[in-house]
């Protein structure tokens, strides 16, 4: 027969594998947020090495008479990789500055007035354009975030005002609202909502984008949920 153990605070045993499960636990959750981070950034930095990529072929052609071990360089995938994208950045950095000048506006001008005759091209790059454009102004509203009743009363989803357009009914105002999906924003919906019933925030476009790329796990302290007096941010 057993003899109790008389100490009173004596604990219970653990199972042995216990320990070796929690820590399993806790290395996923430290690694998951760096392993989200990499796949980000790798995503990203594929994208404009892939742009980048012609140019470094042309320079590689451009060289080749004079050194082959440069081109040859050039072409190597993983100095492409890298050189490539630093290209594109680079790229995007001087474009951005002729644009900014008269003689580049200009040619952005002529440039989309050349667009303008290609009916798909012009479908297209027009509502790209706009899309962008809209979102760097405040709408009618003069809020750009919002919240709307999804799936229900009870709940909501953040969204962004791109336009406001009238009822051909009752002459009300509807609010066409993007709503992104988490946490990869450039995927959503559309929904046309009465403005009545779009609940306006006073949250800028980065937060919010932060807010959806980040699961909500960033985002200010407060929000308004309501339109009525209750659920009003206090003075």
């Amino acid at each position: 027969m057993e003899t109790p153990d008389p100490r009173p605070d004596a604990a219970p045993k653990r199972p042995s594998g216990a320990p070796f499960w929690r820590y399993i636990l806790i290395g996923f959750f430290t690694v998951a947020p760096l392993w989200v981070t990499w796949l980000v950034f790798n995503f990203l930095i594929g994208l404009l090495a892939s742009t980048g990529k012609p140019l470094l072929w042309g320079a590689a052609r451009g060289v080749s008479p004079f050194s082959k071990n440069l081109a040859e360089w050039l072409i190597d995938p993983n100095v492409q990789y890298v050189l490539a994208a630093l290209a594109t950045l680079l790229a995007l950095h001087f474009i951005g500055l002729f644009t900014s000048m008269v003689v580049g506006r200009r040619l952005i001008a002529f440039m989309e007035a050349l667009l303008g005759r290609l009916p798909l091209v012009q479908t297209i790059y027009g509502a790209t354009k706009r899309l962008l454009l809209s979102l760097q102004k405040p709408p009618a509203t003069g809020q750009r975030v919002a919240l709307i009743s999804f799936p229900n009363a009870d709940m909501k989803t953040i969204g962004f005002i791109t336009k406001v357009i009238k009822d051909a009914g009752g002459g009300a105002e509807l609010a066409v609202i993007y709503v992104p999906t988490a946490p990869n924003p450039t995927s959503g919906y559309i929904e046309i909502v009465p403005l009545d019933d779009v609940v306006l925030t006073d949250w800028t476009v980065e937060e919010a984008m932060t807010f959806v790329m980040t699961a909500g796990t960033t985002s200010p302290d407060q929000v308004r949920f309501r339109n009525d007096l209750a659920g009003s941010p206090p003075a």
